[in-house]
């Protein structure tokens, strides 16, 4: 073990391979989050099975995790809000001995509930949640077999309570919140380990689709290595600065004063 810049332990990259490799699932991967995931697990040693709707994009990835570090990087062009996309992923990774999986796919969306487009809001529910429990049952099946390995899954500094003008978006990520605490209590003494990974506002693609205006946010690579860090230790972290700052400011308050606080912060990035 080695200590992390704040102190904490750290697994080193061959040990963090032992525990979690050889391959890793990274769904997202194209950009954002998910390829930041997917750049730092290449540097720790793991083989990945890259997973979004882009394949040029994918690929072009791929090459270069390939050329840096020289990993083996296999990608599945899918859309996850469907049940063949979540299908394509269980086939994709059936031959693989796939030791962590990281659920980073996911959009969401603002503005007042009954004046957005059913259809998005039903996609967005699809793949922030089905997709998110369907991978996680089959993929978790696999772990717990192998009796070791791990579980990512994108959680939200929003999950916490509802947020006006985000409300299903957030509504989502509650779901995953708590998806990710119970499993970790089911499977800890599998040797599986599970983590809810809730950042904050990210400098990504996000906020150009969910019509938000974020003027501070924590960077994609940041949320990845604190999250990286926290496997094994935590059952939830808020990785980067902001987030931290947040989302342990809001939990020292009732929750309905954390309602009316998101919806003033909600009013001003809409």
């Amino acid at each position: 073990m080695t200590a992390s810049p704040n102190g904490s332990p750290t697994i080193r990259s061959s040990e963090f391979s032992l525990r979690y490799g050889p391959w890793a699932v990274v769904t997202g991967a194209s950009d954002g989050i998910g390829r930041s995931f997917a750049t730092a697990l290449a540097a720790r040693g793991l083989n990945l099975l890259l997973v979004a709707r882009r394949e040029a994009v994918l690929q072009a990835l791929a090459d270069d995790l390939q050329a840096a570090h020289g990993v083996q990087c296999r990608v599945l062009a899918a859309d996850l809000s469907s049940a063949e996309g979540q299908a394509a992923v269980r086939e994709a990774s059936d031959g693989l001995d796939v030791g962590l999986a990281v659920c980073a796919a996911g959009f969401g969306s603002s503005g007042d509930f009954l004046d957005s487009d059913l259809d998005n809001e039903l996609n967005m529910l699809r793949l922030n949640c089905e997709a998110t429990t369907t991978l996680a049952w089959h993929l978790g099946q696999r772990l717990v077999q192998r009796g070791r390995g791990g579980l990512i899954l994108l959680s939200s500094i929003v999950a916490f309570q509802g947020v006006p003008r985000s409300a299903h978006y957030a509504a989502t990520k509650a779901y995953v919140q708590t998806l990710a605490e119970g499993l970790r209590q089911e499977w800890r003494g599998r040797g599986v380990e599970v983590l809810a990974v809730a950042p904050g506002p990210v400098n990504t693609g996000f906020a150009a689709r969910s019509k938000m205006a974020i003027t501070r946010a924590d960077t994609p690579d940041e949320v990845a290595r604190y999250s990286l860090m926290a496997l094994g230790l935590l059952g939830t972290v808020r990785p980067g600065r902001l987030a931290s700052l947040m989302g342990y400011a809001l939990a020292l308050l009732p929750r309905a004063v954390r309602v009316r606080i998101m919806a003033q912060a909600m009013k001003g990035m809409t």
